[in-house]
């Protein structure tokens, strides 16, 4: 039983051993005191999914390099080293090797059978003539041996193959002009991914700064609140107030309390997608107190840097090149091959002595295929026209949210004014029912209303200054000006 007490305590203290070494580690890359144009650097350097992107780059310009190799043909060196004891196999080799005698034709068994047959006839050319005649078929039947069963016998051939495009009907060329196409496509990709990202940090800086100025409000509530409940006290000791005036004070107190709480957490989610983001540890920031600046847009320009219209116009081009290589299915390939090695029984034996050579071209034209290719050359047009609609699609739906978000963002200042006007209302009117309430003109509830109306008003300023500088971002990622 102790040692079972020694063992836990050991345990436990391993472990909190572990946790504070681990915090310690973790918090020795904690950021402080970061402001927004370090951690867009931040970002632009660490973020996860930019990295990633990075590497689908990289990716597609190893494609575009594949896609250009093509014309430049294939050399390849192949090296066999064989060895066997099939009669078909042997004369083969043999036959490569530049070796073949007659005798691996089984000339030895042929030349026996009609030596015996001169030999027999004893110089009479007559009597070998007529032999001949009448054993003619014999001789054919007989099986050499040599020839059905030879030695094993190794084989070694080095063969040095070079095949090369001449003419593809550009189908090559444009294939590397389209994997080029991609790879610029998906530095677009890149581009747009950076633009969503520096919204997203730029959205989130201000959206700790606005819950900071929330909090700072909410506690000056909370310290009004104080006040309020000590005056309650002095006028309940004095008679003038009542119980439940104290009690609807600090029921109020709660609601302020449990607002600032959960502002509390919302900052604390804030700052953890701030870290993920930048993929570094955020502790605070450097906050910012005006509102995010209104950009510049031209419409021209906007048509030329957004990235969207970019990239559609991009995929035009690709489709114009998809229809050259459908045109080039109904052209003629021709291709030329050359093939030099040697072969021997022993590895790179006389090399020069038994090489070979081959060389040659090859044309293929495809004359009928039931029209597939007229069709998919078809397909491919409707493709580009439909993609022409799409860019244009693209420049005017661009345009027409362009023009919505620089009306919403007028909006919301027109809003911000407003309710700033109206806070500033509110909370001299709560200052005028607490002074009221000391004087006993006034009811505690009245000074509670009050109260609440600010906190409403806050609390909507400061949800449109977050949609405003949302919308200020959104417009600033999509005229591709997302940097600062």
């Amino acid at each position: 039983m102790i040692l079972k007490k020694i063992s836990i305590v050991f345990l436990a203290v391993y472990f909190w051993s572990a946790t504070v070494l681990l915090y310690a580690d973790d918090s020795a890359n904690h950021l402080t005191n970061l402001s927004l144009e370090e951690a867009i650097e931040l970002m632009k350097r660490d973020n996860l999914e930019l990295k990633i992107s990075k590497f689908n780059e990289e990716m597609k310009a190893y494609e575009a390099e594949m896609a250009k190799g093509h014309q430049y043909g294939k050399l390849d060196l192949k090296l066999q080293a064989l060895r066997s004891n099939d009669p078909g196999n042997i004369f083969g080799f043999k036959l490569k090797s530049r070796e073949a005698t007659f005798g691996d034709f089984g000339f030895s068994d042929f030349m026996g059978a009609i030596g015996q047959g001169a030999q027999q006839a004893n110089g009479d050319f007559g009597a070998f003539s007529q032999g001949l005649n009448q054993q003619g078929g014999d001789i054919l039947a007989i099986q050499p041996k040599d020839l059905n069963f030879p030695d094993t016998r190794n084989h070694f051939q080095t063969t040095l193959t070079y095949q090369v495009p001449i003419y593809t009907g550009g189908k090559l060329d444009q294939y590397g002009k389209i994997t080029k196409a991609l790879e610029k496509m998906s530095r677009l990709d890149s581009s747009k991914l950076l633009n969503e990202k520096i919204f997203q940090t730029q959205k989130t800086f201000y959206d700790i700064s606005l819950i900071d100025q929330y909090i700072n409000n909410l506690g000056e509530i909370v310290s009004n609140i104080e006040e309020l409940k000590n005056i309650v006290s002095s006028m309940k000791e004095e008679g003038y107030a009542k119980e439940i005036d104290r009690l609807e004070v600090e029921a109020k107190q709660a609601e302020v309390e449990s607002m600032l709480n959960k502002a509390t957490y919302n900052r604390e989610l804030a700052y953890q997608y701030l870290s993920f983001l930048l993929n570094q540890k955020i502790d605070s920031i450097q906050p910012i107190s005006t509102l995010a600046i209104m950009p510049q847009v031209d419409r021209e320009q906007v048509q030329q840097d957004n990235l969207d219209i970019q990239k559609a116009k991009l995929g035009l081009k690709i489709t114009d090149m998809a229809i050259k290589v459908q045109e080039s299915n109904m052209l003629p390939t021709v291709g030329a091959f050359g093939e030099y090695g040697s072969s021997d029984n022993n590895p790179f034996n006389e090399f020069t002595h038994k090489d070979f050579y081959t060389v040659g071209f090859q044309l293929d034209w495809n004359l009928f295929n039931g029209r597939i290719d007229q069709y998919n050359l078809e397909k491919s047009k409707v493709e580009n026209m439909k993609v022409k609609e799409q860019v244009e699609l693209a420049k005017k739906g661009i345009c027409l949210k362009v023009r919505k978000l620089i009306t919403e963002v007028k909006s919301k200042d027109a809003e911000i004014t407003n309710l700033e006007t109206q806070l500033n209302f509110a909370s001299k009117v709560y200052e005028n029912y607490q002074a009221r309430y000391k004087e006993g003109i006034s009811s505690i509830s009245d000074v509670i209303i009050k109260q609440s109306k600010e906190l409403e008003v806050l609390l909507k300023l400061l949800t449109v200054k977050n949609d405003r500088n949302g919308k200020v971002f959104e417009l600033t990622s999509i005229i591709n000006k997302g940097d600062i």
